[in-house]
């Protein structure tokens, strides 16, 4: 199990514990802001446990059926990931103005506790997430540490809503039921966010004009490559797979062709960790061909 797993493992015990901590206190405190953040935390349960699966998945080699590798699973996970903080976040908010009319009685003041604890918590997990997730490219992770990003928001406005009905019982009764309301918005937010960024990959959407420029440049450092006609990238899982034209010399050989091509695919994968693989296609470079330096070829040796 690396170490992205582990988070993942981990994230799923702490939210599972942190989901039934808020939901029994929110419950028992009176408190509707604090039981909306439990669900919540329960929703990072399946989440967690997703991204973990994925991770798996997307850990598999290439096979025949799959000659790219399995990376896209964790792509996809991202995706779903963002699609069900959407449905969360919708019966979250429904849930906190329905219930504004239904004012019991205040909140008690100990149903605090549970939220100061999930959003230091929860920062470290965002933390270790974000780390991880930028480190190694995985938009699964990256999803997941954004949704913990949404447990510290959501956490503060139910704090928030939840002081202030408790400074003021009797002129914001039902600001509790209105925090829960607007974490809800808060998860709506960001599970678009979420979704349009694993779109964008599933679609085989670039990368940025730097990593393409960081691509040529490689490519261009190799000995006896004239030019880069084309270049496309495309991330497939925790990777980017390149498809790469080069232009080299038209009068030598197609052998010392390919070996130019084996070089610009070994130096780019030794040099840029990001890329699984390069499929290079050479072709003859149109312009007037500069003096190229003597090397133990040409002079014989």
């Amino acid at each position: 199990m690396d170490k992205a797993q582990r988070i993942a493992f981990w994230s799923i015990i702490v939210s599972a514990l942190l989901a039934v901590l808020k939901i029994s206190v929110g419950w028992a405190g009176h408190s509707t802001s604090v039981m909306a953040d439990g669900f919540e935390s329960a929703a990072d349960v399946f989440t967690s446990s997703l991204v973990y699966v994925a991770l798996l998945v997307a850990a598999r080699p290439a096979d025949d059926n799959h000659p790219y590798g399995h990376g896209r699973a964790e792509t996809l996970a991202g995706f779903v990931i963002g699609f069900f903080l959407l449905d969360a976040g919708i019966l979250i908010a429904w849930h906190g103005i329905s219930g504004a009319a239904d004012v019991i009685g205040p909140p008690h003041v100990w149903a605090i506790w549970p939220l100061l604890v999930s959003i230091l918590v929860k920062v470290g997990l965002m933390t270790g997430k974000r780390r991880e997730g930028r480190r190694t490219g995985s938009q699964a992770l990256l999803a997941d540490a954004a949704n913990d990003a949404i447990d510290i928001l959501s956490g503060f406005t139910a704090l928030a809503a939840l002081s202030l009905t408790l400074w003021r019982p009797n002129e914001f009764p039902r600001a509790d039921h209105y925090g829960s309301f607007v974490v809800g918005l808060i998860v709506i937010g960001t599970s678009l966010r979420v979704m349009r960024e694993a779109s964008l990959y599933l679609m085989d959407t670039m990368p940025d004009a730097a990593a393409m420029r960081t691509i040529r440049q490689t490519a261009m450092a190799v000995p006896q490559v004239l030019g880069v006609e084309k270049c496309f990238a495309r991330k497939t899982g925790l990777h980017y797979h390149v498809d790469l034209h080069l232009e080299v010399d038209p009068a030598i050989s197609v052998r010392d062709s390919h070996g130019i091509a084996e070089q610009v695919r070994h130096h780019i994968r030794s040099s840029l960790g990001w890329v699984e693989d390069v499929l290079v296609h050479v072709e003859p470079y149109p312009g007037v061909i500069p003096p190229r330096t003597l090397n133990r070829t040409d002079a014989g040796l």
